[in-house]
């Protein structure tokens, strides 16, 4: 692994979606993260940051959508409008050299700014991996979810299912491979969804594994066979990735999730691997919130993700990381 060298340019961009889910308030999740004073946290550890402002959704009705989409999915028509705006203006913020931060609204987002990393990954020859910190696996499709809700489906859409393409219109990207892809955190799967990901094989770790075996043994498990010189790495972080005592301002609380120290660590480690190139905030919901203790958090951790340590790290104490490194390595 390689420590991130020097300053990055880093494009913000928020996507005020709430209709993904069922509980309204996502859509104020980029403003709660800009009233966090995000773009001061990251210029004030050297980076340069350029706000992009607001995504601008196209307009595209219900029954401009095939019949499955419409009758089994909630306001298909306005999430599809978000997720086709949001493909455009990612794949423009990486075709200008920038790491994009995708601020959302709910995780349905991710069907536009991950769809538009894996088109940029596939022109500049890259291979993109996604880590998907949630306590949901979003890997339901129309015929499969219990609420018809599309924040529960991207991680589908990204592996290509077909039946959600409709949603992105025009925009053609290449899906992700289920080995590429790996959910971390797990602990509220639909029993539909469990078949579906034992069948296409994906990466799941749950929270009865952390409990188990920590979180930087098994996330070090997933960085150690990624290759520096080709990996794009996207993370798309969800609120719901930590407990509700951490962070209470989410639509979908799942208590036992990961703590404040659990979830620093696994954003230090990311940093201090220099794999990343992208990453979504979603699912804040301030009007869930506790006096913007969520989106301070939230803030926080990007910042951890962007360099931010409590010290720096002295010779010692990284021959003691790579130690570990080494022995865990050498007993798994």
């Amino acid at each position: 692994m390689k420590d991130i060298a020097g300053p990055r340019d880093i494009g913000l961009l928020g996507i005020p979606l709430e209709a993904g889910g069922a509980v309204a308030g996502t859509l104020m999740g980029p403003a709660a993260l800009r009233t966090t004073g995000l773009a001061a946290r990251l210029t004030g550890l050297g980076h340069r940051v350029h706000d992009h402002g607001d995504v601008t959704p196209e307009t595209v009705a219900d029954h401009d959508l095939p019949a499955e989409i419409a009758a089994r999915c909630r306001s298909a028509g306005t999430v599809a409008g978000f997720v086709r705006a949001a493909h455009e203006r990612a794949l423009s913020i990486l075709e200008a050299g920038q790491m994009p931060v995708f601020m959302g609204g709910d995780h349905s987002i991710s069907m536009g700014t991950a769809s538009a990393v894996a088109r940029h990954c596939a022109a500049t020859g890259r291979d993109l991996v996604l880590l998907w910190l949630d306590a949901h696996a979003d890997f339901n499709t129309p015929a499969t979810s219990p609420s018809g809700n599309i924040h529960g489906m991207p991680v589908a859409m990204l592996c290509g299912d077909e039946s959600l393409k409709p949603l992105l219109g025009k925009h053609r990207f290449p899906p992700l491979a289920p080995e590429n892809v790996h959910l971390f955190g797990l602990r509220s799967i639909d029993q539909e969804e469990r078949r579906a990901i034992a069948l296409n094989g994906l990466d799941g770790i749950d929270m009865r594994l952390v409990d188990e075996f920590g979180v930087s043994v098994l996330l070090r498990r997933i960085l150690a066979d990624l290759d520096p010189a080709r990996t794009h790495l996207h993370v798309s972080l969800d609120v719901d990735f930590l407990d509700p005592a951490v962070a209470p301002g989410a639509g979908t609380p799942v208590p036992g999730g990961a703590t404040y120290r659990e979830a620093h660590l696994v954003m230090e480690m990311l940093h201090d691997s220099g794999l990343v190139g992208s990453l979504d905030i979603v699912e804040l919901n301030p009007f869930l919130d506790e006096r913007g203790r969520s989106a301070v958090v939230l803030a926080e951790l990007t910042a951890s993700l962007f360099g931010r340590s409590v010290l720096d790290r002295p010779a010692s104490q990284r021959g003691i990381a790579r130690a570990a490194a080494t022995f865990a390595e050498t007993t798994s």
